[in-house]
Formats: structure tokens, sequence, C-alpha cells
């Protein structure tokens, strides 16, 4: 099976220092720094309080690979290149970073963040509030297709961050409705989709209008000549990140699906898998946080013992749960994929997806696992018919192969 560590994309960092040696002619490596202290927790990074209050509450317990080497540099006031896939946990790395600098009590715009599309806008713009939730960040979207005048008033009511489009933000820098005076970070994510549509004049119009002393963070899955003549131009001694493709891989698992024509035949469904769950330690996943009470409440009425976590319980009690199911004192869990990343359960060799993941790239999250480990896993799918099209999406994704599941379950874990 094609495991996503299998492709040929991993990007050596001597091969890039000598690629950007030759594009600034031979004095690339005074150009970059390359960054490689890592922080184990969020705990030690020296974030504030209320920040990492909103980070636990968000639902992350550990950070990520390039939240370990990235936040704090980029927290530092460094100019910061970091490359990455998708997936990886980019737009909290930025989203602390520059919670961590506001200056809260001035109600200015201090910090631009560029996307290439209105959903990625919105989606940051999501998570940089609820990670500054207890810091009562403001932030707006500014995205095509959107009311001019509504932005126009929002920003004239004052914002602390804008996460937008190019065209947007040009637009409302050009009508000074966005002043750009106490702009100090600005962050391209995505830098590569950006330029490959066709954004480049836009984002030097931008840079052009904003303050000369200013941090710039690049985010980036590839870094093409392009971003390369970006970070040249707009950064002052910039450290590189470098973070590999996701460690995780769908190596070594099988991925079953079970037909269940209508949602309401899940939970039957589930019941007689259970006696094979209790077996091993298994995850069951579900797309939202009432459907993890919902389905704790079924199982636990029909005398089946589960754990359950979700985002909106503490930080406290999902230590508690999170080391009974490490313990293997409770062997099965149900969750959302808020805390799919949190599961790093070396014992865990089921898992169900209850609902399949509304997004192909969480699927890896999911059921991937640290392929160094060599351990075997099991995934089962639970597919509706309105689930069909999200199945066939997530095998063209991972070029995988899913079949459905066999009577004898039992002996493949």
């Amino acid at each position: 099976m094609a495991g996503m560590a299998a492709e040929g994309t991993q990007f050596d960092a001597r091969q890039f220092d000598s690629k950007m040696n030759d594009l600034l002619g031979g004095d690339g490596q005074d150009f970059f720094t390359s960054y490689d202290e890592v922080y184990e927790s969020f705990d030690s990074m020296g974030l504030q309080e209320n920040l990492l209050r909103g980070i636990y509450a968000y639902g992350f317990e550990k950070p990520s690979a390039i939240q370990q080497r990235g936040i704090v540099p980029f927290c530092k006031g460094l100019d910061v290149i970091q490359q990455a896939q998708s997936g990886t946990g980019k737009t909290a790395t930025f989203c602390s970073g520059i919670l961590q600098q506001l200056d809260y009590g001035l109600v200015d715009c201090q910090a631009l963040v560029l996307a290439p599309t209105r959903e990625l806008a919105q989606q940051i713009e999501k998570v940089m509030r609820a990670l500054g939730d207890y810091l009562g960040v403001k932030v707006h979207a500014c995205v095509g297709g959107t009311s001019v005048r509504e932005d126009q008033r929002i920003l004239s009511s004052g914002v602390h961050v804008v996460v937008g489009t190019p065209g947007r933000v040009f637009d409302m820098l050009r009508r000074q409705s966005l002043r750009p005076d106490h702009i100090k970070m600005f962050v391209l994510d995505e830098a590569d989709e950006m330029l490959s549509r066709g954004f480049k004049d836009q984002i030097y119009d931008i840079f052009q209008l904003l303050p000369p002393k200013i941090q710039v963070g690049v985010f980036s899955a590839t870094m093409p000549p392009e971003a390369l003549e970006i970070t040249r131009k707009f950064m002052n001694k910039p450290v590189r990140i470098l973070v590999k493709r996701d460690e995780l891989t769908l190596e070594g698992i099988k991925q079953f699906y079970v037909n269940v024509d209508k949602e309401e035949w899940k939970l039957e469904t589930l019941c007689d898998l259970y006696e094979t769950l209790a077996i091993t330690q298994s995850v069951i996943f579900v797309n939202t946080r009432r459907k993890v009470d919902w389905l704790t409440d079924k199982m636990r009425s029909r005398d089946h013992t589960v754990s359950a976590t979700h985002g909106d319980m503490d930080q406290n009690t999902r230590d508690i749960i999170m080391r009974e199911f490490r313990s293997g004192s409770s062997r099965v869990l149900i969750t959302t994929d808020l805390l799919a990343r949190g599961i790093d359960v070396q014992q865990v060799s089921l898992v169900i997806n209850f609902d399949l993941p509304t997004q192909p790239e969480n699927y890896l999250h999911r059921i991937g696992r640290s392929g160094r480990f060599g351990r075997k896993g099991v995934a089962i799918n639970f597919v509706t018919t309105e689930d069909e099209r999200m199945l066939f999406d997530i095998q063209k994704f991972y070029n995988v192969m899913v079949e459905e599941l066999p009577a004898n379950v039992a002996d493949l874990i």
C-alpha cells in the first residue's frame, strides 16, 4: 500500500540550501539560519497563561512537529520560513505566534495573514479566534464575495488581526479602511498555492503599503523559486524550519468499510462489533461533540463500557480519561477529530470511523500512525449511501484500496 511517507517529495535541507545559494548568487548560507530548537510541550514555550488556556481548550494536548519548532522563533519576532505539508498544524503555529505578541490594549490591526482561498481564510479566522478566546482577541476575515461595506464597518470599529485573501485585503488597504500603521506581523499561508494562483503582484503591492520594519512568516508545503524570491525580497535573516512530510503513514493498516445504508443502522452495527472492540483497544470517531455524548449514552444503556472525550470537557477531565485509556483500564474511546492528533496510544489496533471525516486529510490523523513502530492496525469505516463519495475521495487522496469488511474481523486484530 502506498503510505504517505513513501512519496518522493521529502525535501532535503542541503538541497534546499544549495538551491537557495544558486538563486542568491552564492550568498545563500548567510541568508538563512536553521532553527532546530524543539519544545516538547506547550507549557515549555513561555506563552502567556491565557494563550495556553486557549490552546488546551481547543483540544491540543501535545505540539505537532512544526509546533514544537515553529512557535517559539515566531514569538521571538524572528522572520520565519516554515516548510511543512498541510494538516501538520501550521495554522495553530502562526496563530499562537501572533496571539502571543499582540498588544491587546491597542485595538488596531497589528497582524495581517494572507491565504489563497476564502475557505482557508475563514478557517484561520476560526482557529485564531478560538485560540485567542481568553485573550479577547478581535479577528476579522476580509474575503471576496462578501459585502465591502460590512468589511469597512468592522475594520473601522477596530480589530487586532485581519485574515484575508489578497484581492480584498489590497482593496481595503487602498480604500484606507484597513490602516497599516500598526501592522507589525505579516504571514503568508500556503505561499506556493498563492503564487500558483497568480497573486504574486497583489502580494507585492500589499507589501509596499506595509510599514518597513515588519516581521514576516512564510508557510508553504513546497518552495518554488517564486516563493524563495519573495523571502529574499521581503525577509530579514529568516530562520528556516523544515518539517518533513507527516511522520504518520497508512502502511500496515488494513482498511475496510461496512455498508450501513442508513445513519440509524450504525448503532446496531457498532454493537455487533463491540465484542471484537473490547478484545483490543479501540477508538471510535464521530464528527460532533454532541454525537460523542449521544453515542456514549446509547452504548452505556446497552451495558457496553466506553470512555468519551471531546473539546467541551475541561482539560483535567480529558487528561484523566486519556490516562485511563493509555493504561488500558478503559478499552473503547469515543471522540472527535479535534482530539485525533492527541491520541498517540501505542496499543490502539482498531479505529472505527462511525462517521467518515468531513475532510480527506483528517482520515490520516485518525487512522495513521507513526510508521516507526511497525505495528499492525485495522480501520473500519461505516459508510452510508451519502458517504460513498467521501470514501471514493479518501481512496483517491491516499492512493489506497478500502475493501468490504470480511466476516472474520476478530482474526485480523
